[in-house]
């Protein structure tokens, strides 16, 4: 971040910051005002404060490294997490109280304008009453304890997502075929190597027939996948193990010395694919043949509305028989959106990531939330076109906010049936 776009952004950041801690702690005083011991009302008080603004000046100092070669590491993941959570939770304390100090301005005003004339009724503003505050703090405990728990349990909740698709003109040698989809790792994120193995051991348990991983295994930096590419090649599959690039693997997102160095970066990352045991795709694709029968795997680029554009779909496709059955592996939803899903040719099954949910939302059997919804179209799960598939896995890991809520991190195991005519 340039010195002047930092100057601007912490005044911002601060001026707000610091008015919502003023109401807070009014908001507190008014709360522990009956308490008899003045240590007490100080350290919650003047406590408050401290923590508040100290979590605001770690935050501010840390986004000022977020673009350099080591990018946004874990250390620089927590400090965001933890300022956006003490951040949306003065929110809603404020918010209460702002709303009990109107009703309380207004009452002060009908008690006035009826009072008998020449009568002063005093105070013309009511002191704050304290079962508002009290009602603050029970409002703003529910954001805050959630992302609480979204940051040291949520986060390594792994889930196992399970559907089972129909197709006609499956070979019949592939009738029960599974898949098993890893995607978003974001290896540079994980702070917990023992969780993360726990997700690699479910992944494991499910035995699929297939394994592939649709993209973003690091950050930035090759180096961030290196203490998890022993944990990560324990990932086998009968008919092999096959990966594509995210956006997030080219490098795009921190500063490099030079282009060269770059390239390098890319390179390395490339060869630590082969490392975990992956065949990594590169608009290229492969033919998987089972009791001599053929379906074909293709693998392309990232390509993404609004990120980089370097996946050759026609590339990728040429010397696949146009009636073969096909899976192809593609980062971004917004590829299926745009490229795949009215193709002339017919891919049958499209698996991507990208969006992680948000990794915040909601999602029950009759409903499903997040803002994630308003950038794309197609988020989470199981979507069908015309009998054409796409599948958007939630992510294995996390980016930025160190934590997952109501969107869980993902394993998805995909089973392929013949339908029966």
């Amino acid at each position: 971040m340039h010195r002047s776009g930092f100057l601007i952004f912490f005044i911002i950041i601060a001026a707000i910051t610091l008015l919502l801690d003023w109401y807070v702690f009014a908001g507190l005083k008014t709360f522990t005002s009956d308490w008899q011991s003045s240590k007490f009302r100080n350290a919650v008080t003047f406590g408050y404060l401290v923590i508040s603004i100290g979590i605001t000046l770690l935050f501010l100092v840390g986004i000022s490294s977020f673009t350099t070669a080591k990018g946004m590491t874990p250390f620089h993941e927590w400090v965001l997490s933890l300022f956006l959570s003490f951040f949306i939770t003065k929110i809603f304390f404020v918010l209460i109280l702002f709303l009990g100090d109107i009703g309380r301005f207004f009452y002060g005003i009908v008690n006035n304008l009826a009072k008998p004339k020449g009568k002063v009724i005093e105070p013309f503003f009511p002191a704050r009453r304290r079962f508002i505050s009290e009602i603050a703090i029970l409002v703003a405990a529910v954001p805050l304890s959630g992302f609480l728990y979204a940051m040291l349990k949520g986060k390594y909740d792994y889930k196992v997502h399970r559907e089972t698709l129909y197709y006609s003109d499956l070979p019949d040698a592939f009738d029960g075929f599974t898949i098993t989809q890893l995607s978003d790792i974001h290896s540079g994120s994980f702070d917990n190597a023992s969780a993360v193995q726990r997700g690699i051991d479910i992944a494991k348990a499910q035995k699929s027939d297939l394994f592939v991983f649709t993209g973003d295994l690091v950050n930035n930096a090759a180096w961030e996948i290196e203490p998890y590419i022993n944990r990560f090649s324990q990932l086998k599959a009968p008919f092999g193990q096959f990966s594509i690039l995210g956006n997030h693997d080219y490098g795009d997102y921190i500063e490099w010395a030079s282009e060269a160095e770059k390239a390098a970066n890319l390179d390395k990352l490339k060869e630590h694919h082969k490392a975990l045991g992956y065949r990594l795709m590169l608009d290229e694709n492969v033919v998987i043949e089972k009791d001599g029968q053929k379906i074909s795997l293709i693998g392309v680029q990232n390509w993404g509305r609004g990120f980089i554009q370097l996946g050759d779909l026609d590339k990728a496709l040429r010397g696949v028989d146009k009636d073969a059955f096909k899976i192809l592996l593609s980062h971004d939803p917004t590829h299926w959106e745009e490229k795949v899903r009215y193709n002339p040719t017919t891919i049958h099954l499209t698996l991507a990531g990208h969006t992680h949910g948000a990794q915040f939302g909601v999602e029950t059997t009759a409903f499903r939330w997040s803002p994630v919804q308003y950038r794309y179209l197609d988020w989470a799960g199981l979507v069908n076109e015309k009998n054409r598939y796409l599948y958007v896995n939630r992510g294995f890991g996390f980016l930025a906010f160190s934590g997952r809520l109501g969107i869980w991190p993902e394993i998805t195991v995909i089973t392929l049936k013949k339908k029966l005519a």
